[in-house]
């Protein structure tokens, strides 16, 4: 199978990596000539525009930072939907609005291809070693034909259901993990002031009830000071968005996610909308003036399961 993958940010570089370790027939389009020069030079082919890219390859993977950066590369003239015909799969690997991704699916399916929306979650450090999870909407057919390509880039698959469905759930983890991460910038707080010594208080927490996969992966570059996830603050202003959209859409009258909402978009306005996603804990470190600060942590996050095919759940 041919594959052609759009957007090579921080996570999109990693999925395709795995799939250019693995021995794909790759072919790559970025902004960055230098990004796609690194993939040339390993192997993969590059395209002059998403349209010859999407001509040339059976599967189309987009992967970039917005559903507007996702609509304008598929639907300008020398977009990805101009090159499509029959049997072609379009694969949507960003974090993206459920509406979206079926609106641009009816146009998918106006060419005879096939639309699939999925989302990874579980962190840059697991993309980079294929152990990330993928969530799969759309036909369980189209989905059964790229489960090989899907079991390199990612550990655990599961198909969702209709397309859209696993890009609403996309968004709904993504939600519950900005939660989380300002409830553990609290519980850090609290501890340091309250006396304890953090590194103490990482492993209590990590061995109690409170635990949590933010806790066990944030945390460590918090306490390191480098506050590196690879995963910026615009980025979780998106996707706590996208998620107050979808409850606005289903009648819910949220109560916790607009508070949170709030903290991310003043913690963009305070360290810039580049600024790592979990820096936002330094808000209250700020007002409190003091640090979260323990030796023995990491200043970025590293994979050390070994690399295994994925499978799906």
């Amino acid at each position: 199978m041919k594959v052609g993958f759009i957007g090579l940010g921080n996570v999109g570089e990693k999925l395709a990596g795995s799939l250019l370790r693995n021995k794909f027939n790759l072919t790559v389009i970025d902004l960055d000539n230098n990004l796609m020069k690194d993939f040339v030079s390993k192997g993969a082919a590059k395209a002059d525009s998403p349209k010859k890219l999407a001509e040339k390859v059976d599967l189309i993977i987009t992967c970039l930072p917005s559903p507007k950066a996702c609509s304008e590369i598929m639907e300008k003239k020398d977009g990805v939907i101009n090159g499509l015909s029959k049997n072609k799969i379009w694969l949507e690997m960003s974090t993206t609005d459920e509406s979206e991704v079926k609106r641009l699916g009816e146009l998918v399916k106006n060419k005879e291809a096939t639309p699939l929306d999925g989302p990874v979650s579980g962190g840059c450090h697991r993309a980079a070693t294929g152990n990330i999870s993928i969530f799969v909407g759309g036909e369980r057919s189209a989905f059964k034909k790229i489960l090989p390509v899907l079991t390199v880039m990612g550990k655990k698959i599961l198909h969702t259901g209709n397309l859209g469905s696993a890009s609403a759930l996309k968004v709904i983890t993504n939600y519950l993990a900005s939660a989380n991460l300002v409830s553990v910038g609290e519980a850090l707080i609290v501890a340091k002031k309250s006396g304890m010594d953090l590194k103490k208080t990482y492993e209590a927490i990590k061995i109690s009830s409170g635990n949590s996969f933010v806790h066990e992966t944030e945390s460590q570059v918090i306490l390191n000071g480098s506050y590196n996830i690879s995963f910026t603050m615009d980025l979780a202003v998106k996707d706590i968005s996208l998620f107050n959209n979808l409850s606005t859409k289903c009648n819910v009258p949220l109560e916790i996610s607009p508070i949170i909402l709030n903290i991310f978009n003043e913690g963009q306005k305070k360290y810039g909308s580049r600024a790592w996603s979990s820096m936002i804990v330094k808000r209250l470190e700020d007002a409190c003036n003091t640090n979260l600060r323990a030796e023995g942590f990491p200043k970025e996050l590293i994979d050390s399961e070994p690399e295994t095919k994925g499978v799906e759940i």
